[in-house]
């Protein structure tokens, strides 16, 4: 049996299931949520709905994102890892280049391709953290020190963060922070040192959302004093600011347990069919109170069980990797995919304030869809390869 075929047939073939169970049901929730946005003449002819032609769209990204994923996979991730400096350097570069424009979708267009680079920041930084966390013991024991591994981890989800923070990008911002947690949980850092930076934390959160936030980013603080308005049922603004969480969080809460059907008419009584969901994006960020209205409480349990059903077979593969390396990768994109889940769903359900944060394997995202199919193609690879056995050098026993 060649290795190319051993592998294939060693792949987790759940993971894979999974992720395909919600990239389709993506699909049908875009072809519904994008049918009111503007397209040409030609493209409706050929189409039929707007609907249709985004949704076709998102199946050409999932066909390059499935290259990317079973290419990944394949690939042992300690190889993957030497691509980790390139990638983070260029995505620094990226974000630097979108901080000096004026765009507000925070992307970055390189000839027909355009992309968001706090994401793939985001990817390339999980991947240095753990590379770095696992082989700089190995040069000298000082890099081993859990001050040292707390500055890797602070350094290089820190100046991400605050670029992000400093584009107005807060919802790709806030991803950083589980991330970090989670690598500074799994990277071996002491309870002591957690415990103590918690402290800390909590004690800086008055002058970061007083004094800190204001100077980066001027939507962050009116953003969550809206939501914290909302909590507190102060009047808002609902054909305002308050517009899209207020309308969103309604759509939810009306779907009842059967919801109003894919694709409903305004007959059925479906806000999105009369717009009232924000519908420019209603395919992207507001893609969950589409579906939960159109496909209720069953169909949004069914969505949240196969999301929880994906990461918790994810932290089965971190639980049996061979090297702190492939724990941490595992553990970081669970945390990245939580935050983004956590996030998108919560800000329809006012648990969270709005931002602009797609949900994975489901929002229309276009290089968004590759991106979280190439890490969880990181997870496949850490599977694929938990037993394959790793050269020590004699010095490192020394």
């Amino acid at each position: 049996m060649s290795p190319i075929l051993r592998k294939i047939l060693g792949m987790n073939w759940v993971l894979v299931l999974l992720m395909y169970a919600l990239l389709i049901f993506g699909i049908y929730a875009i072809e519904s949520a994008a049918r009111h946005l503007p397209v040409s003449a030609r493209l409706l002819e050929e189409f039929g709905t707007a609907g249709a032609y985004y949704a076709d769209q998102q199946k050409k990204w999932i066909v390059i994102g499935s290259v990317v994923y079973f290419g990944t996979a394949l690939f042992d991730y300690r190889w993957i890892r030497w691509l980790a400096l390139p990638i983070y350097v260029v995505s620094l570069v990226c974000m630097a280049k979108v901080m000096g424009s004026d765009t507000e979708v925070h992307q970055l267009s390189i000839g027909p391709i355009t992309f968001q680079p706090a994401q793939l920041g985001v990817a390339s930084g999980v991947l240095m953290i753990s590379w770095l966390l696992q082989d700089l013991p190995r040069l000298h024991r000082l890099f081993g020190l859990p001050i040292v591994r707390i500055a890797i981890i602070a350094g290089l989800s820190g100046l991400p963060f605050l670029m992000m923070m400093k584009m107005g990008d807060m919802g790709s911002a806030l991803v950083w922070i589980p991330v970090a947690i989670v690598a500074l949980l799994i990277g071996g850092v002491p309870f002591r040192y957690l415990s103590l930076m918690a402290i800390l934390g909590i004690g800086f959160v008055p002058m970061m959302y007083l004094i800190v936030l204001p100077s980066v980013s001027t939507r962050g603080p009116e953003r969550i004093q809206l939501y914290l308005d909302m909590l507190q049922e102060k009047p808002v603004d609902t054909s305002g600011p308050a517009y899209g969480a207020y309308y969103a969080s309604m759509a939810v809460g009306k779907a009842g347990m059967m919801g109003t059907g894919w694709n409903a008419p305004e007959t059925r009584g479906s806000l999105h069919a009369k717009r009232y969901i924000p519908w420019k994006t209603a395919h992207n960020d507001f893609i969950f109170a589409v579906l939960a209205e159109e496909f209720g409480f069953r169909g949004s349990l069914f969505l949240i069980t196969v999301f929880a059903t994906l990461l918790i077979l994810c932290l089965f593969v971190s639980f049996y990797s061979r090297d702190l390396m492939g724990r941490l990768v595992v553990a970081c994109v669970v945390a990245f995919f939580f935050a983004h889940i956590f996030e998108n769903i919560g800000m329809c359900v006012l648990l969270m304030p709005i931002t602009g944060i797609p949900l994975p394997l489901i929002s229309y995202s276009g290089t968004f869809v590759v991106m979280c199919m190439f890490m969880l193609g990181l997870v496949q690879s850490v599977w694929i390869h938990r037993n394959a056995m790793e050269i020590v050098k004699v010095s490192d026993f020394d």
